[in-house]
Parts: structure tokens; C-alpha cells; sequence
């Protein structure tokens, strides 16, 4: 066991010891364009007060749109909105291309969203290989599915601190049965509210959520740091252990999900490609990391002193994104 667990010490140091040491990127962009009515639509364009160097993230109308009197300006303490309204003819926006410029360089997405008078809602995701869109009479259910799970794995993958708590668990869990239940568990766990945040069920801040979930990092990386024949709650029952933290994870994706919101006459879709998006990013995790653990065994000889250096750096960024989070919230 002391073999298995220290390949997947080293596994988890090549895949994650290169990463940023945060829970998350930046946050996506906003655009919403929303009919007020004889071809004038109301703007909202929203990007985080901090980008990254040489990245100038601003949308891209159609070039009929003229601009109707100044912006209104709102600085939040991490995002900036901007507000004012555009006359684009009665012809409407069907047919014309919407854009945001620079998402590659400040490597984020955007959710475009344009709701026009006697037409079905539209709402996409743009990103660095897909910045423009062209507004279609009918949006497709085809692109609610791609762009939601699209995002869905986008966020699992670049969220280290969900990652962490995933690598732990397979720490924890002893034997290919325990394996599956404990991360089903997980699974199951933050599926229930990330569908219960979702559809406005529940409303939890995400301060303190997010601190939570920090919490429940350093709390396995803790567990994990004791000796191998310690028996502990976490070590008997590791899927009970992975439901009740899924459950606090759900509303972490929930937060991610908010940030882009769903889309009118598509929730259910559109929720559901979300959550399929997550899963298909964890079990993609799980896969390399294992894989990389059987590679890390045959290359490097396996030691217990490896294993608890990849936990100990596990509770390193743990605690450290705990006090950071802490500090936010109360701050």
C-alpha cells in the first residue's frame, strides 16, 4: 500500500506541483445585449478589475450599433460593469456577429447572452478559439450542451483546491471497490447542490463556502499525514466523508455557474451538461493521475517519505488558501 500510495504522491507532484497555487482563475466575462424596443438594446458588459498584462478584454458589437449617450461606470472590489445602450436599427441583431476581443491573451471566457424581442433567448460561451458568434433566429439545444460541458470541464481542471481534495481521496480510499463508492460519494454529494444552487433552491454565499472547501482540504491532507495504521472516522468510512464534503463542493461549482447563469428554456439541459462537464473532467484527472502513478512506480523507486511530501504540500496550499480565503471573507 506504502507503494501505491507514494506513486500517486509523485503522480500528483508532476500534475499539480507545476500549478498555480489558487483555487481558481480569473473570472469570466460578461456581455448581455436586451431589447428596450425599436431597435435600441440595453448593454451590460462585466470583466474582472484585474487582467493579465498586455490583455485588453472588450466586446465587439456589430459596427451598425451606435453607441446612445455615455457609460455608466460601476467598480466592484473584483469586477467592473459597465452599462449604456446602443441603437442598432430595427433589423434587430439576427444575422450579425458579436464578438469580445483578447480572450486569449487574458486566457478567460465569456458568456454572451442577447435577448431580443419575439426570439428565443440566446446564450453562449466564447472563448480564445471561439471569440465571435453569430446570432442565429434559433439557437441550438446542440450548443447549450457543447458550451455548458465545455465549461463544466474547464472549471474542475482549473480548480486546484477540488483537485487536491480528489487526489486525497484516492489516497484515502484503500481497493478498487472503495475507490469507486468513495469518489460516487463525492460525486453524488455535489451533484445535490449544485443542482439545488443552480435552480434557486438554496442561496449560499460563496465566501464562505469557498473557505469551506479549503477546510475540508487541509482536513483530508491532516487526516492523510497520520500514520498508515491509524484508524480514523475519514479512514473507515471514506464515502460518507466524500458525500458530506461533495455537498460543500456543489456550491463551489454552483458559484462558477453563476458567474454565466442558465440559460431561459434550457435550465434543465444546461445544468445537466454543466454537471456531465465536471464529471468527465474529474474522471479525466483521476485517469492521468493513475496512469502517471503507475509511470512514477516503474521510474522512481516508491518510498513512504514520498507520499507524505505530496500530502504535507497538499495541507501547504491548503492552509494557505484557508487564511487567504479567511482574510477576504472577514477583510
Amino acid at each position: 500500500m506504502i507503494g501505491r500510495s507514494a506513486a500517486l504522491g509523485v503522480a500528483a507532484v508532476l500534475c499539480l506541483g507545476c500549478g498555480p497555487a489558487f483555487g481558481h482563475g480569473l473570472d469570466p466575462a460578461f456581455l448581455s445585449l436586451r431589447d428596450a424596443g425599436n431597435g435600441v438594446f440595453d448593454v451590460t458588459w462585466r470583466t474582472a478589475a484585474q487582467r493579465l498584462p498586455g490583455a485588453n478584454v472588450q466586446p465587439l458589437l456589430p459596427t451598425r450599433c451606435r453607441q446612445l449617450g455615455p457609460s455608466n461606470t460601476e467598480v466592484g472590489s473584483d469586477q467592473v460593469t459597465l452599462r449604456w445602450s446602443v441603437d442598432c436599427g430595427r433589423e434587430g441583431l439576427t444575422g450579425e456577429t458579436i464578438g469580445v476581443q483578447d480572450l486569449d491573451a487574458a486566457k478567460i471566457n465569456a458568456l454572451l447572452r442577447v435577448e431580443e424581442a419575439g426570439r428565443p433567448t440566446v446564450q453562449v460561451i466564447l472563448n480564445p478559439s471561439r471569440a465571435s458568434y453569430t446570432v442565429p433566429a434559433q439557437p441550438s439545444s446542440f450548443d447549450v450542451v457543447r458550451d455548458f460541458a465545455a465549461l463544466g470541464v474547464e472549471h474542475i481542471l482549473t480548480g486546484p483546491d477540488h483537485l487536491l481534495f480528489v487526489f486525497g481521496l484516492l489516497l484515502l480510499a484503500h481497493g478498487g471497490a472503495a475507490l469507486r463508492k468513495t469518489v460516487t460519494a463525492f460525486t453524488l454529494g455535489h451533484s445535490v447542490t449544485l443542482s439545488v444552487a443552480a435552480l434557486g433552491i438554496a442561496a449560499v454565499p460563496s465566501r464562505p463556502i469557498e473557505l469551506l472547501i479549503a477546510l475540508s482540504v487541509l482536513a483530508l491532507a491532516v487526516d492523510l499525514a497520520g500514520a498508515d495504521d491509524r484508524t480514523t472516522t475519514l479512514r473507515r468510512f471514506p464515502w460518507l466523508m466524500a458525500a458530506g464534503f461533495g455537498l460543500l463542493h456543489g456550491f463551489g461549482f454552483a458559484g462558477a455557474l453563476a458567474e454565466t447563469g442558465l440559460p431561459a428554456g434550457e435550465i434543465p439541459l444546461a445544468l445537466l451538461s454543466f454537471n456531465v462537464g465536471i464529471e468527465i473532467g474529474q474522471l479525466c484527472f483521476v485517469a492521468v493521475l493513475l496512469l502517471a502513478g503507475v509511470a512514477a512506480r516503474r521510474a522512481v523507486p516508491a518510498t513512504a517519505r514520498m507520499r507524505n511530501a505530496a500530502v504535507y504540500a497538499m495541507g501547504v496550499l491548503a492552509a494557505f488558501w484557508s487564511i487567504e480565503r479567511a482574510v477576504e471573507w472577514l477583510g
